[in-house]
């Protein structure tokens, strides 16, 4: 495997909208949501083990989670997982690692990726990310994979790439934030616009570069800290100086403001797995388009839900189309599909009972 290859694994989220399963004490990227035998996390970690060393995958994320990624990936070491001491968003926290990963390796190319995202082809990922770390080698380029939109959907981000452009790799126009229907109709009519699906592929040269640039206060603050950055001190240093960094997004600190910023459009199929909904697409089903899992289950006249239960019980459901059932210790949940962006409202409520 080439030792230049380096992953740094966004791990901190706590998917709220998969409540009652996924809570802030263990959200869902440490939950089998496919009922795989895997947790999400540890999907995502065998996927980049294919192509990166084991020692050079990252993992970040909240202090609270560390017990939890230790128990799930026992080949990681400790000091593999990088603790937040407060959520700072996606900026600070890949500054951060770069800064580690650059003090060891100068020549290292490294991966971006969430923890919680479903792919299936995983020799067309690890293809295509051999592709993007080429690339990188070679010249000074933000690289993103861009994901190919099936259809017109709200809740992404868009990247726009110059349609002139006839190589493999293409330079990003713009990205765009995420439309209404119209516009996101528009998007796909166009055909040069991907979903954003916040993979990022790049050397610790341009990215340092570019935090330099777009960031020098942040840049400064972790700056200051270089000298303890792989030795015992760095715990001091991060726990004292990182809650001052500004909560900002990788992308709107770097990527909206650089102009070497390319995409390559994947070959792999993709899901973020956001939502119950989009859990729904992935998991096999009955003739009637109910999935379910871990449930024994009595349907009738039911069809298009998402079950899904931890004990081993059996769940009974007649007159039901198009709903989200989830048995879960002390919370059922009957909800609507039509209305999952509102769980995460649902669960502020239920933490106030």
């Amino acid at each position: 495997m080439n030792k230049n290859y380096y992953a740094i694994l966004m791990a901190g989220g706590v998917g709220s909208r998969f409540w009652p399963v996924s809570t802030s004490d263990f959200p869902k990227q440490f939950h089998d949501m496919l009922g795989s035998g895997d947790t999400l996390i540890q999907k995502t970690f065998s996927r980049l083990a294919k192509i990166i060393p084991v020692e050079n995958i990252l993992i970040l994320t909240n202090e609270r989670y560390n017990e939890l990624v230790l128990e799930q990936l026992p080949m990681v070491k400790q000091e593999q997982v990088l603790l937040e001491p407060a959520m700072r968003n996606t900026a600070p926290c890949i500054l951060y690692a770069s800064l580690k990963i650059q003090k060891t390796n100068p020549n290292a190319v490294m991966v971006v990726a969430p923890s919680d995202h479903w792919i299936e082809d995983e020799d067309e990922f690890a293809k295509n990310l051999k592709q993007c770390f080429d690339f990188c080698e070679k010249e000074d380029a933000l690289l993103t994979l861009g994901i190919q939109p099936t259809f017109p959907n709200t809740g992404f981000g868009y990247i726009e790439y110059d349609e002139t452009d006839k190589n493999p790799i293409k330079k990003v126009n713009q990205f765009r934030e995420k439309p209404d229907y119209e516009t996101a109709k528009n998007f796909l009519e166009a055909g040069n616009f991907l979903w954003n699906g916040g993979i990022f592929i790049w050397s610790v040269k341009s990215i340092s570069s570019a935090f330099e640039k777009f960031q020098p206060q942040m840049n400064s603050l972790f700056l200051k800290g270089v000298e303890s950055y792989n030795t015992y001190s760095e715990k001091e240093f991060i726990e004292k100086n990182y809650a001052n960094a500004e909560n900002i997004s990788i992308d709107y600190a770097i990527l909206e403001n650089a102009k070497n910023v390319y995409v390559l459009p994947a070959t792999f199929d993709w899901n973020d797995l956001g939502t119950w909904g989009q859990l729904h697409e992935k998991i096999d089903k009955d003739e009637f388009n109910n999935g379910v899992i871990n449930a024994k289950v009595i349907l009738e006249n039911a069809s298009n839900n998402i079950i899904r239960s931890d004990a081993n019980k059996i769940i009974v459901i007649d007159g039901l189309h198009d709903y989200i059932i989830v048995d879960k210790e002390g919370v059922l949940m009957i909800y609507p599909k039509s209305k999952e962006q509102d769980i995460k409202r649902i669960t502020a409520l239920a933490n106030e009972l």
